[in-house]
């Protein structure tokens, strides 16, 4: 087994420190006309203050990675040719798959689950949140009816949830969850066991004789192809997007400003349009990400739930992961002094800050930071924490 390969991050930081404080005025498109005045926005009509950089997003899914190391098998075998249009598709900027791929991995990391998740919707969907299969699963998780409503996902006449990346991202995560924690934290079983199901699972582990301490996944009996091939696609997709960084083309691709989604509330009798003048954000981008609202809908009794740019003032706390300060803002916050010469330093921590970004201003890394202080990898920095910068014996 080799290691993976190394993010090139002295190309990483120094492309994110070239970036200007605020992305360049745009003009906005025709349904964006209502972005307040003098907003720097990008050419799809977000404001900076809601993007982040797309590295930051790819770091974040590499950091959270349970299996990280990468054979020849995984790296050259059938699936590489099969998903080599994936870095690709992930480093479009006039595709939605970027954004879509932060809110997973955000959703997964703030439940402490590994990003390999991340890539099921590259698998079942292409990462498309209206992608409908003849057989009938739908959506970008592609849930079938039955083990949708079984995850509490709404489904009426008027409204299919499974179209919504925030109703069926969020069942996806509880389920994924469930799974996880069923087969004693094994990524691979907990795949598995979402592509056959969790009793198909169960009872090839009961014939072998197997528990999920020792179990085998490959080795697993009387399963279908398609369930061993689900685990090899995934760690395949892995390893593609860590082949990928050696491309230096491939992160200046990655490195643009990217809008940060979250789930809002659409209140009311308001329609998407309407809610989308109303907060300044573009109408189109918003239709693409939200294809359970095209049209006409029926509303049914719990709150409606759109997938948009951030925005602090109408987040839905509830359903929103920590996010990170915006990298364009990043050079622009100075590093706080220290209250006296020679002293250690420390940083209060302030709402979106992660620990990459923290590090990233202070010049250190974010392992060293979350160890001077105690902290898990995946720990979750919260307002108002106050972090070590320097050791003891510094």
């Amino acid at each position: 087994m080799k290691p993976p390969r190394p993010l090139h991050l002295a190309l990483l930081v120094a492309s994110l420190a070239s970036m200007p404080h605020t992305a360049p005025a745009a003009d906005p498109p025709a349904e964006a006309q209502v972005v307040q005045a003098g907003l720097p926005t990008d050419p799809a009509g977000v404001p900076a203050s809601h993007q982040r950089s797309g590295l930051e997003i790819y770091q974040r899914f590499r950091d959270g990675l349970a299996d990280p190391e990468c054979d020849s098998q995984a790296t050259n075998g059938r699936w590489k040719k099969h998903f080599g249009y994936a870095p690709g598709q992930l480093a479009r900027a006039e595709d939605d798959v970027l954004p879509l791929f932060g809110y997973v991995v955000d959703a997964l990391r703030e439940a402490h689950l590994p990003t390999e998740f991340a890539l099921i919707p590259f698998v079942e969907s292409g990462y498309k949140p209206g992608a409908r299969n003849p057989q009938g699963p739908a959506g970008l998780w592609q849930f079938i009816g039955i083990t949708a409503r079984n995850q509490g996902v709404p489904m009426r006449e008027g409204y299919d949830g499974r179209l919504s990346p925030v109703d069926s991202t969020q069942a996806a995560i509880r389920y994924l969850k469930t799974l996880h924690g069923m087969f004693g934290g094994d990524w691979r079983l907990a795949v598995m066991a979402y592509n056959a199901g969790e009793y198909r699972v169960l009872q090839s582990m009961r014939r072998a004789g197997m528990n999920a301490r020792n179990a085998r996944p490959a080795e697993l009996p009387g399963l279908s192809g398609i369930t061993y091939a689900y685990v090899e696609k995934l760690h395949a997709l892995a390893c593609i997007f860590q082949q990928a960084d050696d491309r230096d083309a491939w992160l200046r691709q990655m490195d643009r400003p990217v809008p940060r989604l979250t789930a809002h509330v659409l209140p009311g009798d308001a329609t998407l349009e309407g809610w989308a003048a109303q907060h300044q954000q573009p109408a189109a981008l918003l239709k693409r990400l939200n294809p359970a609202l095209a049209g006409r809908f029926s509303r049914g009794t719990k709150p409606i739930r759109l997938l948009a740019p951030s925005d602090t003032g109408t987040d839905e706390a509830a359903t929103t992961a920590i996010a990170p300060v915006p990298p364009t803002a990043v050079a622009a916050v100075a590093p706080a002094p220290a209250d006296n010469a020679g002293a250690p330093r420390t940083y209060t921590v302030r709402r979106g800050d992660s620990a990459w970004t923290i590090a990233r201003r202070y010049g250190i890394t974010p392992a060293h930071l979350l160890r001077m202080n105690g902290l898990e990898v995946d720990a979750v920095l919260h307002p108002g924490m106050v972090l070590k910068l320097d050791d003891a014996t510094d």
